[in-house]
């Protein structure tokens, strides 16, 4: 069942006096409970997508939808994990979690503890409720983004590099718990990221866009079973498709005809 649609989907800026094509023509669908990356080079609309998907952006062509339901703004159907944790040093661990639930206002405060308490201890943090951010990790700090985020019960979880500000053997580590936390969450994901071995690793699916402006250039279903240990990522197999992912994404508007709008 298709969770996500997005239908010839176009996007413009105006930069300079110039009127800039962001996003070309994208369709894709995400299916229910399924986790897909989208890879490209720099500048091809990532994250311009993920921002159009979660309600803070308008387009001028195409549709995006959810459950057959037309997006036209963010709404609690939409949780995002951003690069940055951007936690509340003033509030406590449970208190950033809570916050998500708090701004819907459709859950008693009973129903917010409880969650709160089951978040944190599903991303590993039991014990550090009465923390403050200031007294956790980088890597702990993302934990406590993404409990807040699936605190409040998205149907879709939209995460924008949520690991690229961590140092090399932390953002390992994250992903292999990332796939732990959404086994158990069974929340339908849109991951973007620049790190294609990460995409490959953690999804069912993964989009590879073009150059700007970002089209979908190709469609990788990832033939590993779950779960996954990062082991995987020496597997020849995992090394075959991170290869020809790579040519994708290095080859050159002009090497595929494609005509770069600016």
């Amino acid at each position: 069942m298709v969770k996500l649609e997005i239908a010839n989907l176009s996007k413009r800026y105006w930069r300079d006096a110039r009127d800039v094509l962001a996003l070309s023509d994208v369709s894709l669908s995400v299916e229910d409970g399924e986790f897909l990356a989208i890879v490209g080079p720099s500048g091809c609309g990532k994250t311009s997508l993920l921002n159009i998907v979660a309600g803070l952006l308008p387009y001028q062509e195409g549709t995006v939808a959810i459950d057959g339901k037309k997006i036209s703004g963010p709404g609690t159907d939409r949780a995002v994990v951003f690069q940055h944790a951007s936690l509340m040093p003033w509030r406590t661990i449970a208190g950033n979690v809570r916050y998500g639930m708090e701004m819907q206002r459709r859950f008693d405060e009973k129903t917010m503890r409880e969650r709160a308490r089951h978040f944190i201890q599903l991303v590993g943090l039991n014990g550090f409720e009465k923390h403050y951010p200031s007294e956790l990790s980088g890597g702990m700090q993302q934990r406590v983004n993404l409990a807040r985020a699936l605190a409040a019960d998205p149907v879709v979880l939209l995460m924008d590099e949520p690991f690229a500000a961590l140092d090399a053997q932390t953002r390992e580590f994250m992903q292999a718990e990332l796939l732990k936390i959404w086994a158990q969450a069974s929340k339908t994901v849109l991951f973007i990221t620049h790190q294609i071995n990460e995409a490959i690793y953690l999804a069912d699916r993964l989009v590879v866009m073009s150059a700007r402006p970002g089209h979908v250039k190709d469609v990788f279903r990832i033939p590993f079973g779950r779960p996954r240990t990062l082991s995987l990522k020496r597997d020849p197999r995992f090394l075959q498709i991170e290869d020809k992912i790579w040519q994708l994404v290095e080859e050159r508007p002009e090497r595929i005809g494609m005509v770069v709008t600016n």
